[in-house]
């Protein structure tokens, strides 16, 4: 079994290495160069790369591609690709310090302002806006973790508002979450037939940006913790390629 975890910034990417070590009793991730980056390697039952990609959709998506067809080239591809890092929570679902797992994995901006408000690219009859982890893996996870199930909404703009928080509630009243990269990592992993799944910790709530409430430095120890807890579901996911990724998209 081949994990690659993708992060935004060194600081998740050292929470997620924290965890799995802790997992595996290893002493330290082994470091392996790949075009544009570095995966830190941990073996822990599987072997789980971590990358950390850089901020936002775009970035996600361009790293995961590279690390996953280096991977498939040399002969080794993953069998799984996950988004995770911290993030925004939608109240009362999600409150700080909490864990999320994606049940969809959401483009929330990826459309055209009209005037009747916003139309998602599907609407215009372009591409796909969502992306469905296998099912037994969300559950299993959950159930490891205790993580919150929900839609993880992916923005090129974190939401600074009431009333954009508000706008994408009624859009996508199952939401839990917001960050900034999942939709990027599930489009390159989709691109390539391996499944995705999204695990975030909440550092702030969604809304008005309030830089004092925020809670990073407990939402990087939740987030170690969860991975540390993930790890049985990492080594042997219930993934069924030819069931599961015919509804990853929609």
């Amino acid at each position: 079994m081949r994990v690659l975890i993708v992060t935004a910034v060194p600081a998740e990417r050292d929470a997620v290495v924290r965890g799995c070590g802790t997992a595996s009793d290893a002493a330290s991730a082994a470091e392996v160069a790949v075009p544009g980056g570095v995966l830190h390697r941990v073996q822990m039952g599987s072997t789980v790369d971590v990358l950390a990609a850089g901020v936002g959709p775009a970035a996600a998506a361009a790293g995961t591609a590279t690390a996953l067809t280096v991977a498939a080239v040399r002969g080794a591809p993953y069998d799984l690709a996950v988004s995770a890092g911290i993030g925004g929570g939608f109240a009362p679902h999600a409150p700080l310090g909490s864990v999320v797992v994606a049940d969809a994995v959401v483009a929330a901006d990826l459309g055209a302002e009209t005037p009747d408000g916003f139309a998602a690219v599907t609407d215009l009859g372009f591409g796909t806006v969502e992306h469905r982890p296998p099912p037994a893996l969300v559950t299993a996870v959950a159930g490891a973790t205790g993580a919150v199930r929900g839609t993880v909404l992916t923005v090129s703009t974190v939401t600074g508002s009431a009333e954009r928080a508000a706008a994408l509630l009624r859009r996508h009243p199952r939401a839990v979450a917001e960050a900034m990269e999942g939709f990027g990592v599930a489009e390159a992993a989709a691109a390539q037939s391996v499944p995705v799944l999204e695990l975030r910790a909440v550092s702030n709530a969604v809304g008005p940006r309030d830089r004092a409430a925020w809670r990073i430095g407990e939402a990087f120890d939740a987030l170690a913790e969860a991975f540390t807890r993930a790890a049985p579901a990492l080594r042997t996911p219930d993934v069924d390629p030819d069931l599961d990724l015919k509804g990853s998209q929609q």
